[in-house]
């Protein structure tokens, strides 16, 4: 009986930390996606290309595609980045809470840095298998300008049946190699980052205070969420960030002819270091971090959050 009820009350867990994540990542999509567009454009832009626009820097970037495509083009692509963004948090927190549980004997030990950057590798690969074909579409409309000569996507249904009927079933899965790779690394080093960082500073605050730090939640507040969500981003961004110059520059639509303008990872690799050097890996940067520090800042805020409110309506349950 007891049995039961252990496992009943840990499969609601997962469901609550998926609930939690979910929330957290449309909270930080609605909020930041003219950013992403912005940053998106900056990573493809290898200057060899003529059908694509050129920015002087973030400022003109927003500025040009407001007054050139209008809103519509600062939120290009939104929908699939809310799609895939709660998705890819709800299942991001789903695997990660359920590798941490296997991985730990008891629920009240502590998980080793090493066991924290397994659970979140984990995590990051099973997302970026589910949700490649979402990021896809997502980058193939933000690439979207009235300089193109194709015939444009319209929205994400056209998009998808667009590239399946051009490119075939396997276009959906371009940029998996450096997805995955982004994924498993980011995500390892963000969590393991946020969870020792956390360590720290509950340890810090349970010395002034009479309560136990296993009950952290009641020693964290929300400003607390913001630096370790902040920290831990910027940690994995400057890590992690050339692999999702390299995604990008993959998942581009080919030519009129059906031609990609890279053939593979290592193509990609090759000529942005033949043309750009190594700070062609860090385009779009500045975009990046203006666009997930503070995101990463609302998306643990929220996931705390909803997570302290879900564990406060079980307890009344």
């Amino acid at each position: 009986m007891l049995a039961s009820h252990s496992k009943s009350n840990s499969a609601q867990w997962q469901w609550e930390n998926a609930i939690a994540g979910a929330v957290a990542g449309f909270t930080t999509v609605a909020v930041m996606h003219p950013l992403d567009v912005v940053r998106t454009r900056f990573q493809v832009n290898d200057g060899r290309v003529f059908n694509l626009p050129t920015y002087k820097n973030t400022p003109h970037a927003i500025f040009t595609i407001a007054r050139s495509e209008g809103l519509r083009g600062l939120y290009a692509g939104f929908h699939p980045a809310v799609l895939g963004s709660t998705v890819s948090w709800g299942l991001y927190f789903f695997f990660y809470d359920r590798a941490k549980q296997r991985h730990s004997k008891s629920k009240e030990e502590k998980l080793s840095p090493g066991l924290h950057l397994a659970s979140a590798a984990e995590a990051g690969a099973l997302v970026c298998l589910c949700t490649n074909p979402i990021w896809l579409v997502k980058t193939r409309l933000q690439l979207q300008t009235p300089l193109h000569q194709t015939r444009p996507y319209f929205g994400l249904y056209d998009t998808l049946r667009t590239i399946i009927r051009e490119e075939g079933w396997s276009a959906l899965y371009k940029g998996i190699i450096p997805g995955l790779f982004l994924q498993v690394s980011h995500g390892a080093i963000q969590f393991t980052a946020y969870e020792e960082l956390r360590k720290v500073i509950v340890d810090f605050k349970s010395k002034d205070s009479k309560t136990n730090s296993q009950f952290d939640d009641k020693l964290l507040k929300s400003v607390d969420y913001a630096v370790l969500g902040a920290s831990s981003k910027i940690a994995a961004i400057l890590l992690t960030y050339p692999f999702q110059v390299i995604r990008a520059r993959l998942q581009q639509r080919p030519s009129s002819e059906g031609i990609p303008r890279y053939k593979d990872s290592w193509h990609v690799v090759k000529e942005t270091v033949r043309f750009e050097g190594v700070k062609g890996f860090y385009k779009g940067i500045t975009p990046n971090l203006l666009k997930n520090v503070p995101a990463a800042s609302i998306t643990f805020i929220a996931y705390e959050n909803v997570l302290k409110l879900l564990k406060v309506t079980r307890r009344k349950e």
